[in-house]
Formats: structure tokens, C-alpha cells, sequence
């Protein structure tokens, strides 16, 4: 018998045992291999156990046959050494690492510009604060100062700045080492050093930003100069290479006395764009227009001077000196300009600003011809500091697409005083509130390394929560205010953004619903609050009474109205798209429910009971036989409580779809007309008792209910009624042909018509006396049968 390989044993230690032609394989179901005695030497088998690779083989006898066991415990303790393997260090691919830092964390090329003044700022911020302890540091360089000069000739552009500058091992730490960041380092040694204190003003922190200059150049020369150095060092790359190179300056034409310069040498396709001086300019007024120090820019301006006119000609009298002329030509010239005069209003103090002050800030940030209609000016502290000045703008957009786009450039990001975006996708404003206009400066806002990005985090939900509330606020005192008309203009403006709150932001909705203005049965001309309404009421109501329709008009003639009007409920008018939708979402105000009128079960609250059972009793007959003939076109018909002077009225289901919401509806232009009979709901005729029309009707129903006028007469009140409880009829041309034919009946020879075949008959001179008195019928006038319940009569 051939000794068994137990199945415990891995593919590895299977590996170990030596090959030898003297296995040969049988073919049997317990996989089995057959040594021969050669394969183990005689005493081994005497033993319990034996070695073979490195592995412990226990022999174990079982008759004639020899079962051969791998211990796990072996393996284990053979592939134990092996686990704990060398420790290697990540190698990156230099020149691939900067290509994904340089195009992939800027979305814009134009970013460049301020990561450079950015880091120009940061040096500048160093040494002054390192003057304090140690003033030598300054010497007589100059102004602590940040100049850009572009150059369209050579293709280049120079950012320079007169701040503490690098040493040699400074520029090898600094810009020889990705993500290395000074910034960040400087401010580590200041929290280790509690006597120098902490200055947490300076922007760069990733280390990155620098690099960001390879997305327009080709080259970049820096030229460094530390006043604790006396040698200035070039550092030198380019945008495809993987190595720097730093050299000393030997020039003397080139030594600055303190600072960095660094020059960009633009590639082809962005030399045009950023060297032209108004672009350069107007990216510095977007980016770092309130950096703490001057920014000085390079640019072509105009002068006016006084010359001398040319010789006279020949011929002409010189005139002498005292007599001669002199005129006035333009001349252009090259100088610094100051790009950064604006001082940022959110820094001061809001008791020291005008409101004059405001409103220039206002118009000049974001381009604006109308004075604001309402500002606020806070500072956040805690757990999230941010200072902020937020504005509602003097009127609304002109576009209809930016009423809710949330994409709106209105909120203006900066991070210590540096711009970052206004590009939100609703991160910091609501979409209900895009209209706000205001600038928002943090010092510890999630950003990501390119600064362009707001990430989602608390912190940022905390600041949406602190600005969505002082935007109420804003919008709260100005509705309070003396001055009526400012809260008027602000509600004509962005009343539906208000009212788009009440849909998408459910937990605001205690601030939202006070700044609601409607019309009402009580006040046609003039908006009226829900408080307004509250105080108004009797005490006896306990609900808010709406009816939503497509204007004024419409509303006022309503016949849901009519029971309401005559009791002096008020009701409010929803006469906007917006809304039903919007008074829906709301539900209640200071525990009074919003009652829509045209819906069933409307409850009046002094309904006299005695007379309402009466009425039923009386009319049960009518109200079946009229849902007889109406068929499925009305759920049913019963007695109304809401009409006065109407005959009958539709009125919309409980949990369905209203009049003004299925017109609505049909007017989407991707409206799904299955929703639509879906949501359509079920439609109640109500009938007055009181109205001649149905009292006619009623004994119609018990004497003639087979009358064929009696059925046309149902069908045509239920279509006009649909028309004035706002629905839409099925057939229009129907519904004309029949108020045609009932006009024809009712007018018919009222005036006194006279047939045609009658005027023939009369103008006949030729016919024979004899014919003439044959024919002669009486003929008598419709105008003469008149019934004495006929409308018309007079």
C-alpha cells in the first residue's frame, strides 16, 4: 500500500518534496502516491517522525501500509520568517506627479495669478511680523509691496515682492520639495513658540500653489534674496523637466535688495492673454483685491500736454515769441497703478460705516446700478468664525432662468481676504434664497488644496444654517420697518423665492410664513399678511380660507365665495402659480389649518341643522335623478351649503387635485396625462335649493322625468358650471353648440322677426285672389307664447 499525503499540506510544502522518478501515480479515489521502499531510508521508518525540506513528516505505521503526515504546525512555523518582509519607501515619478498637481487640482489657468500674490502676501506677512522682534530685518528695502508687470515683447510676466525672501536651503526645502509648505511650518513654529504668539492670517498651506505657475509657463526663473543672507540665489525650472536648477546671481544689474521676483515665461497659447495689462489688472481686482498690502500694476496711461506749434510755412509771417501758439496733444506712457485700493468693509466695524458706504461697496463688487434694499452686516463666533456682509438687491434679475438658479455668481467666497469662488451649487445659499447678493471671508473653511472647492462638512452646514438666518432676519426688519413701500418692492421682486422656501425648506417654515403677503375678499388693492388675516378674523374661526384661480378677477366672482362673503369670512386670493403649492406645504399658521374653498366638506361653522336635513329630505330625488343622467362625470350630487346666488357648482375632491391645479397641470410641458386623470380626483356637483333653476328642476324630476328638455337642461348646467368653478370642458365646441341652440329658443321672434316665406307671401301681387285666400293660414307671432316663468319675459 502507498503512503497517504495528508490534505492539510500546502501547495508550498508540496513543492519542497523532492521530484524522484520513484513516485509513480495510481489511479484510486483518495489520491494516493506510490513510493517504493527506496524513497525512505530503512531506519527513518523505523523513527515516529523524520525531516525532509526544511518540514516535519510524521511516519505513522498501519498494518502493511506506511501513512506519511505534513504537521501544520511546522508550515506555520516555516512560513512565519516569511511574513514579516522589507520595509520600502513609495517612489514617484517626479515630472508625473507635478503634470497631475498642475492639471488636475486648478480648474482655471487664470488661478496662477493669485496662488503667486497669494504666496507674494505670505512673504511679505513673515517679515513683518519677524520685524517686531528683530527690526534689522528690514533695513532700507523699501515698502512692504507687491508689483506685476507684464511683458508682451518677451512673452513674460514678473510678480515681485519685497518680503522676507529664501536662502539656499530655503529653496531646496520650499520649491525643491512637492507639498512642502513654509507657510505651514512658519505657523507650526509660532504654536511651539507661545511667546511670539500665533498668526494665523497667512494663506498658503498646502505647499502646491507656487506650482501652479506651469499651468502658463514654460519656464520659471525665481530670484530670492533673505535679509539673513548676504547672496541672492536663482532657482530655475522648467514645466516638462523633473529637475531645478539654483544658482547664485552674480549680475549686479539684477540684485534686488530684498524679496522674491519670479518670471514666468509664457507658453504660446496664454502669451496674448496674460500679458495684456487690463487682464492682468482685472484678475487681481477679482482674486486679491483686498490683499492687506498694495498691489502695484504695470499699465499703459495717457497724459496731456502742452506744445508748441509747428514752423510756418513759406509765405507765412513768423510769429515772434511772446505771439506763438501753443496746443494740446495726448501722449501715452507706461507707470504703476495701485490695483487694490478697496479696503474690505467686512474687516471694520459695522458701527463706524455708513450706509452710503454700503451701498458703494454694493455696486462696485458686484456691478450694480440700484442702491440695495436692505444689508446686514455680522461676525460669527464659536465653533464657526466667519465675518459676512450680505445684501438683498434693489430688483430682480432680467433673466427668468436665474429666478432659482442655484448656480447664481451672487455670494463671493474669500478665505483671509483672498478670493476663492462664487461659483456654489447651493452649498452656502438655499436655492430659494440665490437672489441674496454678500461676501462671506472664513479662516477655516474645508477647502480643498486648490482652494476652488467647498466641500460638504459641518462646518459648512453650520455656516449655510448662520446665513440662512440672518438673511430672515434682514428680510423680517425690513418687512417691519415704518417705510411700507421698501417691503413692497422686496415682495413684488422676490415673492416668489419666498414662497419657494415654503416648498423646499420645510424647516424654516416659522420664518418664512410671516413674510407671506396675499390678496383678499378684504383687501383687492392691497397685500395683506397672514398675521393681518389672524387679527381680522372672528373668534369663532378656526381656519385660514383660500381659493387658488389665475387672477383677481377670476377669484372675486368665484362662486365658492358667495356663502362666505355674505357671513364676512374672509378669503385669501392665490391668484400665482406658485401658490397652492406653496399654502399646501404649510398646512397650518398659529394652529389655524388653510381650508381651500373649492374642495368638499367645507364647514362654515353655523350651519342650522334643522334646516340643512329638510333640505336633503326634499331634494334626495333631484340629486339621484341628476347623477343618473350625469353619469361618471360627477362622483355625486347633493345640497350646498357655500351658494347664495349660483344655481349649483363643481367642487374638486378631498384628496384631489383642485380647479386651478389641473389647469396647472395640463400646462407642463412634460405633463404626464395619466397622472393627470389619475390625480384629477373625483368632482362633487353641489346644488342650491334656493335657486328657481333647481327648483324647476326638481319637479321636473317628479313629474316629467323622461322629459327630453329636462335632461338637455341638466347636462348644459353641469358644463356651465364646470366653466365657472375654473375647470376646463371636455368638448368647448359642444358646450357652444348647445348655449346656441338655448339662446335660438329663447330668442326666437322676441323682437318681432318676421319669417321670409311670410314677406313672399305678403309681396305677391300676381297670385290669384282665390290661390291667395286658399293659402292663407293664421300665423302667430312666438313672441306671442311666452310662458309666465320665461326669463325672458318682460
Amino acid at each position: 500500500m502507498a503512503p497517504v499525503l495528508s490534505r492539510s499540506l500546502t501547495p508550498a510544502s508540496v513543492a519542497s518534496l523532492p521530484y524522484s522518478p520513484l513516485f509513480s501515480s495510481r489511479n484510486n479515489t483518495h489520491n494516493r502516491l506510490s513510493l517504493r521502499s527506496a524513497f525512505f531510508h530503512q531506519n527513518e521508518l523505523k523513527n515516529s517522525s523524520f525531516s525532509c525540506s526544511g518540514l516535519k513528516w510524521k511516519v505513522d505505521k498501519r498494518g502493511s501500509s506506511v501513512v506519511v503526515k505534513c504537521e501544520a504546525s511546522a508550515v506555520a512555523e516555516k512560513e512565519a520568517p516569511e511574513a514579516s518582509g522589507e520595509k520600502h519607501e513609495y517612489q514617484a515619478e517626479v515630472s508625473r506627479l507635478m503634470n497631475l498637481i498642475v492639471h488636475s487640482l486648478y480648474s482655471h489657468k487664470e488661478i496662477f495669478l493669485r496662488e503667486l500674490v497669494s504666496n507674494a502676501s505670505d512673504a511679505l506677512d513673515k517679515l513683518r511680523f519677524l520685524s517686531v522682534t528683530d527690526p534689522s530685518l528690514l533695513g532700507d528695502a523699501g515698502e512692504l509691496e507687491i508689483r506685476i508687470k507684464p511683458d508682451p515683447e518677451k512673452g513674460t510676466i514678473t510678480i515681485s515682492d519685497t518680503g522676507i525672501g529664501m536662502t539656499k536651503e530655503e529653496l531646496i526645502d520650499c520649491l525643491g520639495t512637492i507639498a512642502q509648505s513654509g507657510t505651514s511650518k512658519f505657523l507650526n513654529a509660532l504654536k511651539e513658540n507661545k511667546d511670539l504668539g500665533n498668526d494665523n492670517s497667512l494663506i498658503g498651506q498646502f505647499g502646491v500653489g507656487f506650482y501652479s505657475a506651469f499651468l502658463v509657463a514654460e519656464k520659471v526663473i525665481v530670484s530670492t534674496k533673505s535679509p539673513r543672507s548676504d547672496k541672492q540665489y536663482i532657482w530655475e525650472a522648467a514645466a516638462e523637466s523633473s529637475s531645478y536648477v539654483i544658482r547664485e546671481e552674480t549680475d549686479p544689474e539684477k540684485q534686488i535688495r530684498r524679496g522674491t521676483e519670479i518670471t514666468l515665461f509664457l507658453k504660446d497659447d496664454d502669451k496674448y492673454e496674460f500679458t495684456e495689462p487690463s487682464r492682468v489688472q482685472g484678475l487681481v481686482k477679482n482674486y486679491s483685491q483686498f490683499v492687506s498690502f498694495p498691489i502695484f500694476t504695470w499699465q499703459e496711461k495717457s497724459r496731456t500736454v502742452e506744445v508748441e506749434e509747428e514752423e510756418p510755412k513759406e509765405g507765412e509771417e513768423t510769429p515772434s515769441e511772446g505771439e506763438k501758439k501753443k496746443k494740446t496733444k495726448t501722449e501715452k506712457y507706461w507707470d504703476w497703478e495701485l490695483a487694490n485700493e478697496t479696503k474690505p468693509i467686512w474687516m471694520r466695524n459695522p458701527k463706524e460705516i455708513e450706509k452710503d458706504q454700503y451701498s458703494e461697496f454694493y455696486k462696485k463688487t458686484f456691478n450694480e446700478f440700484l442702491d440695495p434694499l436692505a444689508h446686514t452686516h455680522f461676525t460669527t463666533e464659536g465653533e464657526v468664525e466667519f465675518r459676512s456682509v450680505i445684501y438683498i438687491p434693489g430688483m430682480a434679475p432680467m433673466n427668468n432662468e436665474d429666478v432659482v438658479n442655484p448656480k447664481t455668481k451672487n455670494i463671493r467666497l474669500y478665505v483671509k481676504r483672498v478670493f476663492i469662488s462664487d461659483d456654489f451649487d447651493g452649498e452656502l445659499f438655499p436655492r430659494y434664497l440665490s437672489f441674496v447678493k454678500g461676501v462671506v471671508d472664513s479662516n477655516d473653511l474645508p477647502l480643498n488644496v486648490s482652494r476652488e472647492i467647498l466641500q460638504e462638512s459641518r462646518i459648512v452646514r453650520i455656516m449655510r444654517k448662520r446665513l440662512v438666518r440672518k438673511t430672515f432676519d434682514m428680510i423680517q426688519e425690513l418687512a417691519d420697518s415704518e417705510n411700507k413701500e421698501d417691503y413692497r418692492k422686496f415682495w413684488e421682486n422676490f415673492g416668489k423665492f419666498v414662497k419657494l422656501g415654503c416648498i423646499e425648506d420645510t424647516g424654516n417654515h416659522k420664518r418664512i410664513t410671516p413674510l407671506l403677503r396675499f390678496f383678499s375678499s378684504k383687501s383687492e388693492e392691497e397685500l395683506i399678511s397672514l398675521d393681518q388675516y389672524i387679527d381680522n378674523m372672528d373668534e369663532k374661526q378656526n381656519a385660514i380660507y383660500y381659493i387658488a384661480t389665475d387672477s383677481l378677477q377670476s377669484a372675486r366672482s368665484a362662486p365658492f365665495l358667495e356663502k362666505l362673503v355674505q357671513k364676512d369670512i374672509e378669503v385669501l386670493y392665490l391668484v400665482e402659480p406658485i401658490d397652492e403649492v406653496a399654502i399646501q406645504n404649510l398646512q397650518t399658521y398659529k394652529e389655524k389649518k388653510f381650508v381651500d374653498v373649492s374642495k368638499e366638506d367645507l364647514e362654515l361653522g353655523d350651519t342650522d341643522e334643522v334646516k340643512e336635513r329638510e333640505s336633503k329630505q326634499e331634494y334626495i330625488l333631484l340629486c339621484d335623478w341628476m347623477k343618473q343622467q350625469l353619469g361618471d362625470k360627477v362622483a355625486k350630487v347633493q345640497i350646498s351649503s357655500r351658494l347664495s346666488s349660483s344655481p349649483c357648482v363643481l367642487v374638486s375632491g378631498k384628496f384631489g387635485w383642485s380647479a386651478n391645479m389641473e389647469r396647472l397641470m395640463r400646462a407642463q410641458t412634460l405633463g404626464d396625462t395619466s397622472t393627470l386623470e389619475f390625480m384629477r380626483g373625483r368632482r362633487i356637483m353641489e346644488v342650491n335649493p334656493d335657486h328657481p333653476i333647481i327648483k324647476d328642476l326638481n319637479a321636473a324630476c317628479k313629474n316629467a322625468p323622461e322629459s327630453t328638455e329636462a335632461k338637455r337642461a341638466v347636462e348644459l348646467l353641469y358644463e356651465t358650471a364646470l366653466i365657472s368653478s375654473g375647470f376646463t370642458p371636455d368638448s368647448p365646441a359642444e358646450l357652444g353648440g348647445k348655449i346656441y341652440e338655448m339662446m335660438a329658443v329663447a330668442l326666437g321672434g322676441r323682437w318681432g322677426r318676421v319669417e321670409e316665406s311670410e314677406e313672399a307671401g305678403e309681396t305677391s301681387e300676381s297670385a290669384p285672389e282665390s290661390e291667395s285666400e286658399s293659402t292663407e293660414t293664421e300665423v302667430v307671432e312666438p313672441s306671442e307664447v311666452r310662458t309666465e316663468a320665461d326669463p325672458w319675459s318682460t
